[in-house]
């Protein structure tokens, strides 16, 4: 439902100094707006599917997608159409796998989020600081710092309490990090990888963090990397996502999910730190109402964390992974 947001995706693409062997849009539209466009467009190696309700859906949709992968090919990149590249992206990329070949996924790095600049002075409790790079730490965790809640484990990994810092947290240092962790609309696998796994059918629609159940069950099996030269742009075009309370709601129990995916018997001390520190971030949210312009949003959206959060009690998220 975002044609204009894949055209722009595509148009980079076409710029790209390795250019795709095939490109696989599996579009989830309720009309043909995208059909229409790709159509009247020209890209090379293009291959488009409209699917049916029965395969809608986050997941669905690149599962179907793996199933029309060329036999020939060696790497699956997945990209969200919100996105745009840098000119060598796709060529980064591909050579982390020759530099790492133990990989079995490789991230990209989204540039435009974060502000970073290079450390050249004392550090502040207003600042993160990671491998000689500086940026604004975020207010949560300065927060969570003063009740001691910050994350026990580096940017891309799941502390045992979970709540970890993203990948957006590591600096656009033009390095390669090992992590356990990568964002699945930019991210790569060995096509071998699919032999045995595929995108977990618990996430539905949307699918708040499937990409963290799938990397954490590739972790089991080799390595993942990010690599920070492999740029782009991510624009978070807001059409087709859910409405705030739902994402509330996943927020939560999907977060517990991918919680319990890596430690399925966390000790008493993790639960307790993973409770606490979804009623603080819940608070935030909550608090938002009175220090934002969209209430409406704050509210729906802080009411769906309560609700998922009290449906842990009577209806915790089954393992299907």
């Amino acid at each position: 439902m975002r044609p204009i947001a894949l055209q722009n995706l595509l148009n980079s693409v076409n710029s790209q100094s390795l250019y795709p062997n095939q490109i696989i849009v599996v579009d989830g539209s309720l009309n043909k707006k995208t059909s229409q466009l790709l159509k009247e467009s020209n890209y090379k190696n293009l291959k488009y599917v409209l699917v049916d309700e029965n395969n809608r859906g986050l997941t669905k949709q690149r599962n179907y997608g793996i199933n029309l992968v060329d036999d020939t090919s060696e790497i699956i990149c997945f990209l969200d159409d919100d996105i745009v590249l840098e000119s060598n992206y796709f060529e980064r990329l591909l050579e982390t796998y020759q530099k790492k070949d133990e990989a079995l996924a490789v991230g990209g790095y989204i540039k435009n989020e974060v502000i970073w600049k290079k450390s050249i002075g004392k550090l502040t409790p207003n600042e993160f600081y990671y491998d000689g790079w500086v940026r604004k730490e975020p207010s949560r965790f300065k927060l969570r710092s003063k009740f001691g809640l910050l994350p026990d484990a580096e940017p891309g990994f799941l502390p045992t309490f979970a709540h970890g810092r993203s990948i957006g947290f590591l600096p656009p240092s033009e390095k390669i990090y090992e992590v356990e962790l990568i964002m699945g609309g930019v991210s790569s696998y060995r096509k071998e990888v699919f032999k045995t796994l595929r995108f977990s059918n618990y996430f539905e629609g949307y699918g708040l963090y499937e990409d963290a159940d799938f990397s954490l069950r590739i972790a089991k099996l080799g390595k993942l990397y990010v690599n920070t030269s492999a740029q782009l742009n991510h624009y978070h075009d807001e059409k087709g996502r859910p409405n705030r309370y739902k994402y509330g709601k996943m927020v939560v129990r999907n977060g517990w999910y991918v919680w319990r995916v890596k430690y399925p018997n966390p000790n008493i001390k993790a639960r307790a730190k993973w409770h606490l520190t979804a009623f603080l971030l819940t608070s935030i949210r909550f608090l938002n109402i009175f220090n934002t312009q969209d209430k409406k949003a704050a509210f729906t959206e802080s009411i769906g964390r309560i609700v998922g959060w009290f449906s842990l009690i009577f209806n915790k998220p089954l393992k299907n992974i």
